[in-house]
């Protein structure tokens, strides 16, 4: 009797980052078409000329509070959450009047926000003792202000038009695999391939363009292809509809 055959391992099937969620991302060839990337930017912005970030604020301690607060968590409840919080805490000395235990019943709605709330009294502590109450507007003093890493500090200076910068976050990281624009497994170095190949004149507004295109049309689940305005520049389309997952 002959002994029986050792069964072959399964092969493992490609991983989707982390960072992703509904529909298979593409591995599409990189580099783009440039005639292409820059087709798909110019119709981005016939459709939103002066995009901006959905988050509410009125200075620039309050932007940071806020795009801090958005880590993990959706525009709409941070917002929900600072309407009453920014009325009684707009400043870092009334925040840090406020103190942990005094902030944690605003923003209790958000995402891990006992953590939150201790970094939110932190930077605003920071920012009083080490910056005279005035938040800093260069990368390397927001990035070492508790709670606000590379992509909060991208956030708010590209905002504020203080710098081009391209916080890669889960719209982002879909839309530009989706696109072709990226085809990298990690947000930093699909920062990086988006530096590559955005036409500098898109540069400062391709953040908010890329994030509005994946929360209202190019969604996770189901992509509205039939009514996307670059759907005939998308190389992923035809894989889309073929899966079902898209809507008019």
């Amino acid at each position: 009797m002959k002994p029986a055959k050792a069964k072959k391992p399964a092969a493992k099937s490609a991983k989707r980052p982390a960072v992703m969620t509904g529909a298979a991302i593409p591995v599409l060839r990189w580099p783009p078409d440039e005639d292409r990337v820059e087709a798909i930017f110019e119709r981005l912005s016939s459709v939103m000329p002066e995009p901006k970030t959905e988050l509410d604020f009125s200075n620039l301690f309050t932007l940071v509070v806020a795009v801090a607060l958005s880590a993990q968590a959706t525009d709409i409840s941070v917002n929900k959450a600072t309407e009453r919080l920014f009325k009684v805490a707009d400043t870092p000395e009334k925040m840090l009047a406020l103190g942990e235990e005094g902030l944690i019943p605003y923003i209790a709605s958000i995402g891990l926000y006992r953590g939150k709330a201790r970094n939110v009294i932190e930077l605003s502590r920071i920012v009083l003792e080490q910056h005279g109450g005035e938040v800093p507007l260069n990368r390397a003093d927001l990035q070492a202000l508790p709670g606000v890493g590379r992509k909060t500090a991208s956030v708010v200076l590209n905002e504020l038009g203080i710098e081009a910068a391209i916080a890669v976050d889960t719209h982002v990281f879909r839309v530009s695999h989706r696109l072709g624009l990226a085809n990298a497994g990690t947000p930093d170095k699909v920062e990086a391939q988006l530096f590559k190949v955005v036409p500098e004149d898109w540069l400062p507004k391709a953040h908010h363009w890329l994030i509005l295109h994946g929360r209202y049309t190019c969604t996770a689940r189901k992509p509205k292809c039939l009514s996307c305005i670059i759907a005939d520049l998308c190389p992923s389309r035809a894989g889309l509809m073929a899966l079902g997952e898209t809507a008019g």
